[in-house]
């Protein structure tokens, strides 16, 4: 049996294990959270190191590319270093063309209403394929990075502003403690009560809400009426929370596994075990090629009633 497991310095209370099998092979997928305590993280890496098939890390991105370059957070170096054995990928490597493909697949193979709707990418700089996706589709875009990130409420309408900021704001922004930027440990389970009302309107004008599902919850509001959401990293009780909030539908990045999605470290690892290259020499096309060898598609959840 293959042991992956994630290294999250998200909230523990969104600890998981599941046993799946993938082209007769067993795997043992864990997701450990920290609850924001970076040293902790590092510290469960180094005792594991050798000892499991691949790490995922979570709650943090090691890089964001933008403009042809890689910004490195100077916090998720720290903790992907201490890996010295066993392959570590955060995710970076599949996400944006993976949400590339998940857009147009619930587009046009699902036929979800998304072309030409109005749409919130919450923030877009570590998702450029699904910002591309919804442009292609003649959706009207706002992208949140300003507001949900840095707290500005200045929403952008294309990704030539996040390419046009990019290379002023991201050299600065990866050496700030991450905590700053992204909600970490209590963060992502705890919503204060007027946050729900922040960026209500940019939810209320959406018809779908799309990116980070830790962002959407931050400042999402108690009515989401008929909206889609396409996000990542849900647990069985996020997918009810959204139902009962009134989301039509809801689409993740990454396949259902035992109740939960996982985020998408998760996936990157267990392709790794799969493609058995050294992670810096596996190419997008090889992790496409087995995406569609494990016949690996988004999870599509229609609420088909009203759940309030």
């Amino acid at each position: 049996m293959k042991r992956i497991v994630s290294v999250s310095i998200g909230s523990s209370d969104r600890n998981h294990s599941a046993h799946v099998n993938m082209l007769g092979e067993d795997y043992l997928v864990e997701r450990i959270g920290t609850d924001g305590d970076i040293e902790k993280a590092i510290d469960l890496i180094r005792k594991m190191d050798g000892e499991v098939d691949a790490f995922g890390m979570g709650g943090i991105d090691l890089y964001m590319a933008a403009v042809g370059k890689k910004y490195v957070f100077k916090d998720a170096k720290k903790i992907a270093d201490a890996a010295r054995k066993t392959p570590l990928v955060d995710g970076t490597g599949l996400k944006s063309t993976l949400e590339y493909r998940v857009v147009k697949h619930a587009a046009e193979v699902e036929k979800l209403p998304i072309a030409g709707k109005r749409v919130l990418v919450v923030c877009a700089i570590d998702r450029i394929g699904m910002g591309v996706a919804f442009e292609e589709l003649g959706c009207r875009v706002t992208y949140g990075d300003i507001m949900y990130a840095l707290g500005i409420p200045i929403p952008l309408h294309s990704l030539k502003w996040i390419y046009r900021l990019a290379p002023i704001v991201m050299p600065i922004a990866t050496r700030i403690p991450f905590e700053w930027l992204y909600p970490t440990g209590t963060g992502q389970t705890v919503q204060d009560a007027k946050a729900s009302t922040k960026y209500a309107r940019f939810y209320d004008e959406a018809d779908v809400i799309a990116g980070d599902f830790h962002f959407i919850r931050k400042y999402l509001p108690g009515r989401i009426d008929g909206k889609i959401v396409i996000t990542n990293t849900v647990t069985s009780k996020d997918v009810e929370e959204l139902g009962q909030r009134g989301a039509s539908a809801l689409v993740t990045t990454t396949p259902e596994i035992n109740g939960r999605s996982f985020g998408t470290n998760v996936l990157e690892a267990i392709l790794v075990t799969f493609i058995n290259k050294p992670v810096d020499d596996i190419t997008e096309k090889d992790y496409f090629d087995q995406l569609d060898r494990l016949e690996i598609k988004p999870r599509i959840v229609r609420y088909t009633q009203p759940q309030a």
